[in-house]
């Protein structure tokens, strides 16, 4: 079931080293972000379990049979495989008698599946990927001339030519990186998030985990939570903000809850606080920053679009944040790293920190042009000599990340300054 139009997914070499050195591959992330058309590319047998017509043959199948269900030229595809949670057990006891790596791939809606019928976790059997959105690499809106693996190998002679251009990059945070949104131009690309935020106040915030949630508190939260993307806003600072904007209200005990709803089904992807060893002692925040895991679900939360971003630059230069964020976790991803955000009770803060498993890591700033490039360049700059260099690795690089600029380049200080549309893992 391979599509001839597939556009290449930055996590298609992960899937293939995850599937090829494990039994099973479970691919988690938001939905529409394109997990089963990537897992159809590497299966060679599909098995669609919400097929009209099929879901009873199929638990059925399960029930009695459960050989026949799996059977079928590996690697084989269970799309939609938590409507039947005991597959999880089925496809973990199948793995340990083949013996063989690559067998079974487990995608799925969002909504987790109910678990509580699984007797065992999988491990060591079936492995775990996360899919996020798309990037502006995989989306073809960055060259790519500038890359992330070269820049961690000291190759730090950046040079690359941007064509973004405001409007542009408003429409880009508001379209979001959506797959079946990228061939729709105009206000039919725009539709996408506003459907996708429809179906998760209406629908997915309360299947999640079979709690009632109305759509009207569901929808003010999101909003209350927009307002606080790239902050670390404790919740009762969100309960405040709904208090006075909002005509539907939450306690804080209540937003803690939907938070939780809201992270399990992968509508925010909030970033842990980076905890470095540094040369003088600072209290490090604890509390993690905010971000969609996409920011034109916050866009949809303000029934808003690009021209109301280009007439707000402070929303949108947090929400163009967002975007970078999201960027970065796809291409730190592809080179086994993640990504953190640093703020001490001083007030320094820097918006990215991209740390590799073998322990290097990169040190951003992130802006919305380059007017603001000197600002950020002295906080990174100020940053690195905090840091402890005789305990702990110096930082592989010093980059401003911006939206709207049209060079790449690396300065005098040694920091570079590189547009989003340029860069690639």
């Amino acid at each position: 079931m391979k599509k001839k139009d597939y556009r290449s997914r930055v996590t298609d070499a992960e899937l293939r080293m995850k599937l090829e050195s494990s039994g099973a591959l479970l691919i988690e992330g938001a939905k529409w972000c394109g997990k089963t058309t990537s897992a159809q590319q590497a299966a060679r047998t599909v098995i669609s379990l919400n097929e009209p017509g099929k879901v009873e043959e199929y638990q059925t199948l399960m029930r009695l049979f459960p050989k026949e269900l799996l059977g079928g030229e590996a690697p084989v595809l269970l799309d939609e495989w938590q409507l039947i949670p005991q597959l999880w057990d089925a496809v973990r006891y199948e793995v340990d008698q083949r013996g063989e790596r690559g067998q079974f791939i487990l995608t799925g809606s969002a909504v987790p599946a109910d678990m509580s019928q699984v007797h065992h976790s999988g491990a060591g059997r079936i492995a775990r990927m996360k899919m996020r959105p798309m990037s502006l690499f995989e989306s073809g809106e960055s060259s790519g001339e500038v890359s992330l693996a070269n820049l961690f190998a000291d190759d730090l002679d950046v040079t690359g030519k941007s064509e973004m251009e405001l409007d542009k990059l408003a429409f880009l945070i508001a379209r979001g990186g959506w797959p079946a949104a990228l061939d729709l131009s105009g206000d039919y690309a725009l539709q996408q998030a506003r459907n996708y935020f429809d179906a998760i106040v209406h629908a997915d915030i309360s299947r999640v985990d079979g709690v009632r949630r109305g759509p009207m508190r569901a929808a003010a939260l999101l909003r209350s939570y927009a307002r606080m993307v790239g902050t670390q806003a404790k919740l009762s600072t969100i309960a405040a903000d709904m208090r006075e904007t909002e005509a539907a209200t939450l306690s804080v005990d209540s937003i803690a809850s939907y938070l939780t709803a809201l992270e399990n089904i992968f509508v925010i992807e909030e970033a842990e606080n980076w905890s470095p060893r540094l040369r003088a002692r600072t209290a490090v925040r604890s509390s993690r920053t905010r971000y969609f895991t996409d920011p034109s679900i916050a866009v949809a939360a303000f029934d808003a679009g690009p021209s109301e971003l280009i007439h707000d630059l402070s929303t949108m230069g947090l929400l163009f944040e967002n975007m970078a964020i999201r960027d970065l976790r796809v291409y730190a991803s592809a080179l086994h790293g993640d990504v953190h955000h640093f703020l001490d009770k001083n007030g320094l803060e820097i918006d990215a920190i991209i740390r590799l498993r073998n322990g290097k890591y990169g040190l951003v700033e992130i802006k919305l042009g380059a007017h603001m490039a000197d600002e950020a360049a002295k906080t990174l700059l100020r940053f690195a000599e905090k840091i402890d260099t005789k305990h702990a690795p110096a930082p592989s690089f010093l980059m401003v990340l911006i939206g709207v600029g049209t060079y790449a380049c690396r300065r005098d200080d040694g920091v570079l300054v590189v547009p989003l549309s340029t860069l690639r893992p």
